[in-house]
C-alpha cells in the first residue's frame, strides 16, 4: 500500500502543501483552527513525514553510528546500550553496524554511513589503530570517536580501558590463590586488547607461575571449548591448573568443555574470564572476571562525540581511559 503524500494531506485538510509543511514544523505560525484540520487529516489518513528526506536536503541527518566488530558479543551489547541512552536524550538515534571483524564489510559501512550524512560515528575498528578510510571520514567533517581503541590517535576522540592492568589484576588473583602453572587462552595478538591483557597476566605471573599461551583464532565460545579441550589433554606434570582468558565468552567456552569431561571448576581447575557480561554471574559456575564499565564506555563515547558534533572546530579531542575491576566468583575461589 503507497504511503500517503503531503499533498493529499493538503487537499483534506483543505489547504496548501505549505501550510501543512508549517504544521510539522513550525505550528506555532499557523492558526489554531487550522492546525487542528491538518492534524485531524493527518491522522485520519495515517501521514508519516519522510524525515530522512528533509534531513539530506538540509545536509545533516539525525542519526549517530555505531559501528561494532560482532554484534553477537554481548560486550558490545552493552556499549551500545550506553550509547543510546546519551543519544536519544539529544533527540537523535542510533544506527548500530556489525563489522563481523571484517575490513571490507567495515569499509562498505563506513561508505554507506557517509552517504547517509550520519552526524557522527563511534567505532571499534577492525585494524588496531584508525585506517585511511576512516583518516578520510575525519577529513571531510565527520566525527568520529574510538571505543576500546587507537592507540596515539590524534584525529579524534578515544575512550579505552586499561586491559594490561586487567591481566594483572587476573594474573595476581591467581598466583594468590595458589596456582603454578596458569594458562592464558586468547588470540589472535593482533587484537590489541588481546596482546595487552596477555601483557598484563605475563607480568603479573613472572617469577612466580609458568605460563602457558593456548592461541585462538577468535574470541567465542566454540574458539574456547576447543582451547580447554587442548589445556585437558595435556600430562599432569604439565597441565594448567587455573586459566585466564582474553574475554567471557572464551571463559564459558573453557567451562563448559571442563565440565563436559568430568573436570571441576574451580576444585580441578580455576577459570576467570574478561568483561563480566550477564551471562559470566548466571553460568552453571558463576565467573570470575574482570569488569569493565561497558555501558560507561558507549556513553562517555557518545557524550565526547555529542560535545565534537556541538563545539566544532573548537572542540579539543580528549583520551578517557578507565580502569578495571576483578569481580571473584566461585570459579576461581580459593580452595
Amino acid at each position: 500500500m503507497a504511503s500517503t503524500s503531503i499533498k493529499e494531506v493538503a487537499r483534506q485538510a483543505g489547504v496548501s502543501i505549505g501550510t501543512v509543511s508549517n504544521v510539522l514544523n513550525r505550528p506555532h505560525t499557523v492558526a489554531a483552527d487550522t492546525r487542528e484540520r491538518v492534524l485531524a487529516a493527518i491522522s485520519a489518513l495515517g501521514y508519516v513525514r519522510n524525515d530522512s528526506a528533509r534531513q539530506l536536503r538540509a545536509g545533516r541527518s539525525r542519526q549517530i553510528a555505531v559501528v561494532v566488530l560482532d554484534v553477537t558479543n554481548p560486550f558490545f551489547t552493552d556499549v551500545v546500550t550506553g550509547v543510546e541512552d546519551a543519544v536519544t536524550e539529544n533527540d537523535l538515534m542510533v544506527v548500530v553496524c556489525n563489522s563481523g571483524d571484517s575490513e571490507d564489510r567495515q569499509l562498505r559501512h563506513l561508505d554507506q554511513l557517509e552517504e547517509q550524512r550520519v552526524r557522527g560515528v563511534l567505532i571499534t575498528p577492525v585494524e588496531a589503530r584508525p585506517g585511511e578510510r576512516i583518516e578520510r571520514l575525519v577529513e571531510r567533517g565527520t566525527p568520529v570517536v574510538l571505543v576500546d581503541r587507537g592507540a596515539d590517535w590524534t584525529n579524534g576522540c578515544r575512550v579505552t580501558v586499561d586491559d594490561a592492568m586487567g591481566g594483572r589484576l587476573a594474573g595476581e588473583h591467581l598466583v594468590a590463590s595458589g596456582h603454578a602453572r596458569i594458562a592464558f587462552v586468547g588470540g589472535p595478538e593482533s587484537i590489541p586488547q588481546v596482546a595487552e591483557r596477555h601483557t598484563g597476566v605475563a607480568a603479573a605471573v613472572r617469577g612466580k607461575a609458568k605460563l602457558t599461551v593456548v592461541r585462538t583464532p577468535h574470541l567465542t565460545v566454540t574458539d574456547g571449548r576447543r582451547a580447554a579441550a587442548q589445556i585437558a589433554e595435556l600430562s599432569d606434570e604439565r597441565r594448567p591448573t587455573a586459566v585466564f582468558c582474553a574475554n567471557d565468552l572464551l571463559a564459558l567456552g573453557v567451562l563448559q568443555e571442563m565440565t563436559a569431561r568430568g573436570v571441576r571448576v574451580p576444585h580441578d581447575i580455576a577459570l576467570v574470564g574478561y568483561d563480566d557480561i550477564t551471562f559470566a554471574a548466571a553460568a552453571a559456575v558463576p565467573l570470575s572476571s574482570v569488569r569493565q564499565p561497558r555501558e560507561q564506555l558507549g556513553r562517555t563515547a557518545a557524550d565526547l562525540l555529542l560535545q565534537e558534533i556541538s563545539e566544532g572546530e573548537a572542540h579539543v579531542h580528549r583520551h578517557v581511559e578507565f580502569q578495571p575491576e576483578l569481580v571473584v566468583r566461585e570459579s576461581s575461589a580459593r580452595g
